[in-house]
């Protein structure tokens, strides 16, 4: 899993509420277990045509955000099934970074398996973010982790909270798999231990 330490990008704006794990990536695409290719099927019911041509009216369709890598979205972002396709649809897309006032639960944490950071804020923050993002290309999101802190084009400084675990494995690229192994003088100490101890096993 890539770091994640510090990000500075143009951010989308996706000014919807309850943007559920369907919208995000429709069950169409729940075919494949690669966590690649997925990018092309994000928020595809809303970024194509009936023809599949590209909707000009969709955020992600428009010149200005077609390289964004920050996402700033209404309440209850992630909400519906628990389908882990949606954070993988997303990172395959570009995106590092979802900022909205509340996740679902388990969206919220199968991104930072997947090295996206989830940010919550209040909503007068989220308000000022929407805006930053909605004045197009010329307007740039840093996210620093390590300092918990989003700074807005005009200097603007807002700082948000996260759960010190999870903080410390996106910092340092972890997933449960490198957890694991970097206990592995441990572990391997454990069965030499239990070998001798319960032969028989």
């Amino acid at each position: 899993m890539d770091k994640f330490t510090t990000l500075t990008a143009v951010a989308a704006p996706l000014n919807m509420l309850n943007v559920d794990t369907d919208m995000i990536i429709p069950k169409d695409y729940l075919k494949t277990i690669k966590r690649t290719g997925l990018g092309t099927g994000l928020f595809s019911e809303l970024r194509y045509n009936d023809d599949g041509s590209d909707n000009p009216d969709f955020v992600l369709n428009r010149p200005a955000y077609r390289d964004a890598k920050i996402l700033v979205a209404g309440d209850n972002f992630g909400c519906g099934s628990s389908r882990e396709h949606a954070p993988w649809a997303l990172l395959d897309y570009g995106f590092r970074c979802v900022i909205s006032t509340s996740f679902a639960d388990i969206f919220y944490n199968n991104c930072f398996k997947n090295g996206i950071l989830p940010i919550a804020v209040g909503k007068d923050d989220l308000d000022k973010l929407m805006d930053d993002a909605e004045r197009g290309a010329n307007a740039t999101l840093s996210v620093d982790l390590e300092a918990q802190e989003i700074r807005g084009p005009d200097g603007g400084v807002i700082r948000f909270e996260i759960d010190p675990f999870k903080k410390h494995c996106l910092l340092n690229g972890l997933d449960e798999i490198a957890l694991s192994l970097e206990r592995a003088p441990a572990i391997d100490a454990y069965e030499q231990r239990a070998s001798l101890e319960r032969p028989w096993v």
